[in-house]
């Protein structure tokens, strides 16, 4: 079996370097720096001894070391991030690769998809040979060993099923989806809604308000994510609903988290300097505002979230613009 490259020594990318790694793979995982390199590698060589792994994962700064004789690539840098460490690693990629995204974040500045970013970095590298990995993938209950899905989504399936036979393992189960669009658009979207639902948890307005602020917002996301080409019954399954369940209720999220403290009265700058991880959401948000206005969609909670990140706003205002959205919810 080829080797495994993953782009970003991320939370996420590690704990998949360690997945796949966990089952006799060699994976070899790029930091951004040496110094980096030479601390994951030290911690993995300790958890190696202690554990009696195997000795398949390694950590380098040298791109070329990395990506040599790699068949599957897993990008997993932040959103924000993406084109930019693409295009400095682009001579090292070749035509007969796999790229894989689990980034979960749309670019800021053009609302595009990771695979989007990719194909347009990664030349000789089509737009077909760019897959998704997305679900509800909390990385410190992988790493304990509890069980979790995932949704591989390729335009060929049976590229899916090559690249599902390779993550599946006895705690990780992954399905397959030809809804490129709809997997990823879902990873990524989801986070903007987690924000608001932390932000009702952090006002403490009960998990009635949380309910109604999910389920009119992903309603919205929906109607977003067909407008951009996605398949509806996508956003209800695991890489959708799935996803939405865990990071909008988990206190392991970071959106989550980054919403909580929002809504505890907190500015934002001093939250996101705060915290050693990447909130995906908070760019996200961003990028779901100015394609909403582009396509002319009614989305008001996801303005409201907007809102709240961008706008400075008093706490007991914060409590009434939210309990004025929840009363103009919809019904199904």
């Amino acid at each position: 079996m080829s080797n495994v490259a993953i782009i970003g020594a991320t939370t996420w990318g590690n704990t998949l370097g360690r997945l796949l790694s966990n089952k006799g793979i060699t994976v070899n995982i790029w930091a951004k720096t040496e110094a980096r390199a030479r601390e994951f590698e030290q911690e993995q060589q300790e958890r190696r001894v202690k554990k009696d792994l195997p000795d398949c994962l390694s950590f380098s700064n040298n791109a070329g070391e990395v990506l040599h004789s790699a068949g599957l690539v897993i990008c997993a840098v932040p959103a924000q991030h993406m084109r930019q460490s693409v295009r400095q690693l682009k001579n090292y990629l070749t035509s007969s690769m796999t790229l894989v995204n689990v980034a979960k974040g749309l670019e800021a500045d053009s609302g595009k998809r990771m695979s989007q970013v990719i194909a347009e970095e990664a030349s000789p590298i089509s737009q077909e040979q760019v897959c998704v990995l997305s679900g509800p993938n909390l990385s410190q209950e992988i790493n304990q060993g509890l069980p979790a899905t995932s949704v591989i989504a390729a335009r060929d399936i049976e590229m899916a099923k090559s690249i599902q036979s390779l993550f599946n393992s006895p705690d990780f189960t992954v399905f397959t989806s030809d809804d490129v669009v709809g997997v990823e658009l879902c990873g990524a979207l989801k986070n903007v809604i987690a924000l608001g639902a932390g932000i009702v948890d952090g006002l403490e307005l009960g998990n009635n308000a949380k309910a109604v602020l999910i389920t009119v917002g992903w309603g919205e996301v929906v109607s977003l994510g067909t407008a951009l080409g996605a398949k509806a019954n996508t956003f209800y399954g695991l890489a959708g609903m799935g996803d939405l369940l865990a990071t909008g209720n988990s206190p392991l999220s970071r959106n989550h988290y980054v919403g909580y403290e929002l809504g505890k009265g907190r500015p934002l700058s001093e939250i996101t300097a705060s915290m050693s991880n990447v909130a995906e959401g908070v760019d996200t948000t961003i990028a779901v505002h100015h394609l909403v206005s582009k396509l002319n969609l009614d989305a008001p909670t996801i303005e409201f979230i907007y809102k709240v990140l961008f706008e400075t706003l008093p706490q007991d205002e914060l409590s009434n613009l939210l309990k004025n959205r929840l009363k103009s919810g919809t019904a199904a």
